[in-house]
Order: C-alpha cells, then structure tokens, then sequence
C-alpha cells in the first residue's frame, strides 16, 4: 500500500521545532501537535525527536506556538531536557500544569546495586544449598526406588505392569524411527572424514575398525541416550509436572498411592530395559551408514565389512555397552522423575522444570560416559 501523501492540514500539525533568534540567544519554537495521536502515525515520533536541539544550556523555548501537548509531547521535552527545567522557558498556564504533572510523577530508572563480596558470597552459598537439595532429592529417589524394587520381587502380582508397558512403548518402540535416521547419518557422517585421512596412509581396512569401537563402544550409547534425554526425558518430567498442576499427585497421596512405587518405578524400569534395545538399534543403523558410506568412498565392499566387524570389536565393547546403556537409561528415568515431582502448581514452574530436566539429563548423560571411557579404558581394546 503506497503511504498517503500529507495535506497541507496535516502540515500544519505536524510535530516540528522552528528556530529563530533572538537579542537574548537563539530560540527553539514548538510547532504542531505534541500529542499521542499524531506519534501514533508512523516515523513522526522518531523525527521529531531527532529535530530536537543536542545542546539545551543557552537556549530558550517557546511552547506557545504548539498547537497542542497532551502527557505524551511533554514527557519527551521532559526527557529530553534531562529531567529539569529549562532556564528560559515560555509557556501557557494549561500546558504548565501538563509539564509539572509529568515533572512530579517521572521517577529515575532504579539503579542496580553493585554486587560486593558479601553479595556474591550469599549468591554462591544459596546456589550450593539448591545444589545439595537436589542431591539430597535425587538420592533419596535413588533408595525409594531400590525399596520398589524389592517391594516388586516380593509381590509381583501387585505390580503396575499397564504403567510399565504403555512407558516401554512410548519411550522404546516410538523412539526407533528417530534414533535409526540419527544413528545412520553420523555413521556416514564418521565414514566419510575416517576415509579422508585413512586413505593418504593407505590404510582402508582400518575404517572397519575405527566405526566398530566409536559406534559400538561410544556413540551408539551416548547419541542414543541424549535423543532419548531430549524426547523421552522432558516427556516424563511434563508427564508428572501436569499432574502436580492438575492436584493429581495431592489426589494420590491422599488415597495412598506411593509416587514412586506408581510414577517412577514404571519409568525407571521401562527405559532400563529399552535403552539397550534402542541403543544396539542407533548402533546397528550407524554400521549400516558406515558400511555404505565406505563402500561408496574406499571401495570396502559390504562382505568385508561384515566379516571384518567381529575380529575389530571384542564382546566386551558390547558388554560395555550395554551396561552403559542400562545406567543411562535409569539415571535419565530418575532426573526426569525428579525435576516433575519438584514442579509447582504452575505453568511457569512446569516449562522451567522440564528444561532443567533435559539440560540435566544430558548433561549427566555425559558426565557418566566420560567416567566409564576413563575407568574402562583397558577393556575390549
């Protein structure tokens, strides 16, 4: 839409300064209306800020010649005069007592106060103490859920198998279809930089080698995980923080029904079981990815990259694994049991608890890879 073009009517209240001069200096007219209607139109309200004089000392103003100023014109003179009168001023009763009402009721931006030592060490005392109440909350969930454990051995008939199920389901077959299309791409991914190097040292056979340990060993666990972090991981805390908002979990307590014997056990257990599966599966599609990438750049024919494989990774790699696999699993189920049952009964606290949870869990994800790559350094290698 092309803009409209201004009348001479629209000139004459056009927000605008005129100068002139005077035996007493030079002196700054208001023309127009300095009103919230006419800065409403677009770019007149950074223009006629723009044509106010830089420098204020020496100069006089005359606001008699505006045709209007409403709260809107006067606060910008008032901000642009820094909050105090001018020296010479000419103005109208009416808009005084505009001027003085802005005057009175402008307040400063409140200012910051400067973090000293004290303010700081308070800060660090108050994010160690939410620290260790984590700590003390997440251990705690541990040992709850060791006693479900137990509890579940003894009477088994008693146990919440549908929970367990549905959570298997949601949080294992769903989850194939992502992690393959991952698990794929970084095997092509790997092959393709593996064959750049290995092929200036001639030394092709070793691709098997190298995708072997890296996706068995490490990536296959840890990428699996991290996806499972992000998707099944936020669920879970969304799951569970929803119910505190919606008093489920009060409306539990109160029939006696255990949180963790109910909510968490079945998560738990559900991605200790699946996080193996998935993971073997991320690992068995970045394989496939990194057989076809090697075949396509080395000329490493599948057949040989399948007969290669098992002399390359030793059982123990998959052992490993699969107990990585295993912790991952639970600590993930945990973290995300943890940060829900830790929402409060609003939208605010469900959104800031279900990231805390996933920066958490993958976080922790890695942290505990790192601890098993330094305390089995020696094994399957």
């Amino acid at each position: 839409m092309a803009p409209r073009r201004l009348h001479t009517r629209d000139l004459d209240t056009t927000p605008r300064i005129e100068k002139a001069s005077s035996p007493d200096g030079a002196v700054v007219r208001l023309q127009g209306e300095w009103t919230a209607g006419r800065f409403g139109h677009p770019g007149l309200f950074r223009r006629a800020r723009a044509a106010l004089p830089k420098a204020i000392a020496g100069l006089e103003w005359d606001l008699r010649t505006a045709t209007q100023l409403d709260h809107v014109g006067a606060q910008v003179l008032w901000n642009h005069w820094g909050k105090r009168w001018p020296e010479r001023l000419q103005l109208l009763p009416a808009q005084r007592t505009v001027l003085e009402r802005v005057a009175q009721f402008t307040l400063a931006p409140p200012k910051r106060p400067r973090a000293g030592v004290k303010e700081l060490f308070l800060a660090f005392g108050a994010t160690l103490l939410r620290a260790f109440a984590h700590i003390k909350g997440f251990v705690r969930l541990i040992g709850q859920l060791t006693l479900n454990v137990a509890q579940l051995a003894r009477a088994p008939h008693a146990g919440p198998w549908r929970d367990f199920s549905g959570n298997l389901y949601r949080t294992g077959a769903t989850a194939l279809p992502i992690t393959a299309l991952v698990g794929f791409l970084i095997g092509v991914v790997l092959a393709y930089l593996t064959s750049q190097q290995l092929r200036q040292f001639g030394a092709d056979a070793f691709i098997v080698n190298i995708l072997g340990i890296a996706l068995v060993r490490e990536l296959g666990p840890m990428l699996a995980a991290i996806l499972i972090a992000g998707r099944s991981g936020s669920a879970i805390t969304a799951q569970i923080g929803v119910m505190r908002v919606t008093d489920e979990l009060d409306a539990m307590r109160v029939m006696g029904i255990s949180h963790s014997f109910r909510l968490v056990m079945p998560r738990a257990l559900a991605l200790a079981i699946a996080m193996p599966l998935i993971s073997a599966w991320t690992t068995l599609s970045g394989l496939i990815g990194g057989m076809i990438a090697a075949d396509l750049s080395l000329g490493i024919t599948p057949m040989f990259f399948v007969k290669a494989l098992p002399d390359a990774v030793h059982v123990h790699n998959l052992l490993l694994a699969t107990i990585k696999s295993i912790v991952f699993g639970i600590l993930i189920a945990l973290i995300g049991c943890h940060f829900g049952l830790r929402v409060k009964p609003n939208t605010q606290s469900l959104g800031q608890g279900t990231t805390a949870s996933v920066v958490t869990a993958i976080t922790v994800v890695i942290l505990v890879d790192a601890l098993f790559a330094i305390l089995f350094s020696q094994v399957g290698i």
